[in-house]
């Protein structure tokens, strides 16, 4: 991608416009600042200004407006100039819905809220987080392939399939360790469990980069840089401070939680402290802040599926924060994706229930023969005659203990549903035939 253009000069524009006498002319044009849709000046310098305005005029009018209700934040730039957001009507709406939505306070299908089913969906949700978020960052691996390590528990074959391997490491850690106040030391915890064995520096796991060290930017696919990032030697206190930040340590100025999360997200992107895993990192620390901060449901939610379709998009909210030091711009990205993300998981628990439901009429007669991961399974192998179960790919799946999920097997096994076999030293289940007249056998015996 290339860079987006830089604004205008603000200060050159506002003493030209003074001195030109406009100022009061070019205000009464433009529209009130909580109802600025809150566009760049990327995207402003191709649309018609009001009334008789420049387009300079106009973007000139549209930050004054902006700067009304900006709120400063206690992080800065490599500079020293603090960032700051606003909160235009889009940002408080999706804020609000978000809250509603991520916290709990709206009912939510009983797949989630149920423990017998819950952590089947979670496993999902974190094996579809460490492929999306791995493959943002290059992994070439497929989803059925990596789908497959992670539930079958085998060794990674290449780098890719470590990369995915590790996010998923890292996202179940994350939701062990969510209670845990964020702490340096817990950041450098999280990026060795990214990007071990995937670094071509292995020192570089689990470290920030040194003062003694070429500092790491972030370039274009054709070698532009897109952003140089602040001083190694600076990275100790800066990260003190990110801290402090995510810790909601400092309350003199509020910010709404939710926000937190994305501002964190954005900062770790900026600040850039490590040779590589960068952005893996960043988007594990916003899942740690969600969960943090109460948004439960944020667990079951996938965003690196939605940045991965349109990755220019995620890079540009970056670049349009930096240049203005205003994070209102990757506020609002973030805030869609997080909506996009949950319109998604309730479509996906929908379809899910319908499926569920659609099986439990062929096993309602016997409903005492099955528990839930049974029925799980029952499920999948209805849809797929050519499904495989082993004990270790079941405990993984329901994230449950070894001995549990081999006499799931073993009982379905004995009810003629599933079929046995060796495969080297493992024991492997497969659907038996007609497994639809079979069960609906049992449901006419029944």
């Amino acid at each position: 991608m290339k860079r987006p253009p830089s604004p205008p000069d603000f200060r050159e524009l506002f003493a030209r416009v003074i001195e030109s006498g406009r100022f009061q002319a070019i205000m009464e044009a433009i529209p009130e600042g909580a109802s600025d849709p809150y566009l760049p000046w990327d995207k402003i310098r191709f649309k018609e200004p009001p009334a008789d305005l420049t387009r300079e005029e106009w973007w000139l009018g549209v930050r004054f407006s902006r700067q009304q209700m900006q709120r400063t934040l206690p992080l800065v730039d490599a500079k020293g100039s603090p960032f700051s957001f606003a909160l235009p009507d889009v940002v408080l709406k999706a804020v609000e819905e978000i809250v509603r939505d991520a916290s709990g306070q709206i009912a939510i299908s009983e797949q989630v809220t149920d423990r017998t089913t819950r952590d089947r969906y979670l496993v999902n949700s974190l094996i579809e987080e460490a492929i999306n978020s791995s493959q943002l960052e290059g992994a070439a691996t497929t989803r059925k392939v990596a789908k497959e390590m992670i539930r079958t528990g085998r060794s990674p074959r290449d780098r890719d399939e470590r990369m995915i391997l590790n996010n998923f490491k890292a996202m179940k850690f994350i939701g062990e360790i969510h209670e845990q106040r964020l702490t340096p030391e817990l950041i450098l915890q999280i990026h060795e469990i990214v990007t071990k064995g995937t670094l071509d520096n292995a020192d570089a796991a689990g470290r920030f980069q040194s003062a003694d060290e070429d500092r790491i930017g972030v370039f274009s696919d054709s070698g532009i840089q897109l952003h140089e990032p602040p001083a190694a030697a600076e990275l100790p206190e800066r990260i003190r401070r990110l801290c402090q930040f995510a810790n909601a340590e400092d309350e003199s100025k509020y910010i709404p939680p939710v926000l937190r999360a994305i501002t964190l997200h954005f900062m770790m992107g900026y600040e850039h402290p490590f040779e590589d895993g960068n952005g893996r990192t960043a988007r594990a620390l916003f899942y740690w802040s969600m969960l943090h901060q109460g948004y439960w449901l944020t667990e079951f939610i996938v965003i690196s599926a939605i940045l991965k379709k349109a990755p220019s998009r995620y890079a540009r909210s970056y670049l349009y924060a930096e240049d203005e030091n205003d994070l209102t711009y990757f506020h609002i990205y973030q805030l869609e994706v997080l909506q996009r993300a949950i319109r998604q998981l309730h479509g996906y628990l929908a379809q899910k229930m319908t499926e569920v439901r659609e099986t439990q009429k062929v096993i309602s007669a016997a409903p005492s023969l099955f528990n839930q991961r049974q029925t799980a399974i029952l499920e999948h192998a209805l849809k797929s005659a050519n499904a495989t179960f082993t004990a270790k790919s079941h405990m993984i799946s329901h994230d449950v203990v070894y001995e549990t999920a081999r006499q799931d097997l073993i009982g379905l096994e004995k009810l003629g549903l599933l079929e046995k076999s060796r495969v080297g030293r493992e024991f492997v289940w497969m659907p038996a035939k007609n497994l639809n007249q079979k069960l609906r056998s049992l449901r006419d015996a029944g």
